[in-house]
């Protein structure tokens, strides 16, 4: 009765039940991105997996908005310096919010499927808390084993208790655990393993005769006296040059202080073109041009060269410490831009 007599109120209410149901966006075959970067490394994102990559380009306000087809799954977000993983779907809306400064710590997600991301963004927060290299490293061989089966929980916890987020995310997660703490394993063995070889105290292996940025020769002789804190680098190394702003502030509050800072390039002809002349001029170049301080030095067989191999340096960087002496104080130090470090050279009374 009521619909016959208000023909216009029954047209109406269908035109909106068609509004609701027709606007769907899980209808949609697209998904749109959007956002904001504040201090941003580049002029664009970069959003990509195995099958797809697309440039998202930012404005004169630093946002960016953009479309793009995608097949279900988890994408790498990168700024030109960091990544984030980023979970995509036709029909999702995200509005992506992030300040390089503080990139893991910023990034943020609103809209439709902002859920799955802002897990993603969570998890990489937890690994980034509960695999601290610094304290892992500081264990003995068989409480390590035991800290890596409790982070095993928390992490296999982490993601059984989120009932919300897309079974392929938690699949994926639970299935890389066991190889990313195997990796772990491996990778903090091979550094117990070096402090029992090398234990505190200890002669140092020696150099003698390096070349030194101004020509000069220098060996580890000429570095008693004074605590040394050498870093063993490469110009093509991306981790080794992120650590270089750190060194160079640490090197400046210490300038004064009973420590001495040296790095070692192991630049050789096989990551040169085949060339030992490319390697030592490229070497030179980069201390120039990164106006890099502290003693300079460059190894004179690379990877071979016998105070390499005597500290087992099978990747880089790798910082050392030495005391006045020459004996060793730790033959894996802190990086310049761990905590830790400082922690250390404080109870040195340095």
């Amino acid at each position: 009765l009521f619909l016959k007599k208000n023909p216009m109120k029954h047209i109406l209410l269908g035109l909106s039940l068609l509004t609701i149901f027709g606007c769907d966006t899980s209808k949609k075959d697209y998904v749109l991105l959007k956002g904001e970067i504040n201090n941003p490394n580049s002029d664009s994102l970069l959003i990509r997996n195995q099958n797809l990559s697309k440039v998202l380009h930012l404005d004169q306000n630093n946002r960016f908005s953009d479309t793009l087809k995608v097949e279900t799954g988890i994408y790498m977000l990168y700024d030109g310096k960091e990544s984030a993983s980023v979970f995509l779907k036709n029909g999702y809306e995200l509005e992506i919010i992030i300040d390089t400064e503080a990139f893991d710590e910023s990034i943020s997600f609103e809209g439709n499927g902002a859920e799955q991301s802002n897990f993603l963004a969570k998890k990489t927060l937890l690994e980034e808390e509960l695999l601290d290299l610094d304290a892992l490293s500081s264990l003995n061989e068989s409480d390590l084993k035991l800290r890596l089966s409790e982070i095993k929980s928390e992490l296999e916890n982490f993601y059984k208790t989120n009932s919300n987020i897309d079974s392929l995310i938690v699949t994926k997660g639970l299935n890389e655990i066991e190889p990313m703490l195997g990796f772990y394993e491996r990778y903090l063995g091979e550094s117990i393993a070096l402090k029992k070889a090398l234990p505190e105290g200890s002669k140092s292996p020696d150099f003698k005769d390096f070349e030194n940025i101004d020509g000069s020769l220098t060996s580890l002789t000429d570095f008693k006296g004074k605590y040394t804190y050498i870093d063993i680098w490469a110009t093509w190394c991306g981790p080794c040059k992120r650590e270089i702003p750190s060194l160079k502030a640490l090197e400046e509050e210490y300038h004064d202080k009973n420590i001495q800072f040296a790095s070692i390039s192991i630049d050789d002809d096989r990551s040169h073109g085949g060339s030992w002349d490319k390697a030592k001029s490229d070497w030179k170049a980069m201390v120039n041009d990164k106006n890099l301080t502290g003693i300079q030095l460059f190894a004179p067989n690379g990877w071979q060269t016998e105070f390499i191999r005597a500290y087992k340096i099978n990747g880089i960087p790798r910082f050392i410490l030495l005391d006045p002496d020459g004996n060793i104080v730790n033959p894996d130090a802190p990086r310049p831009s761990s905590p830790n470090l400082k922690i250390l050279l404080k109870d040195l009374n340095i």
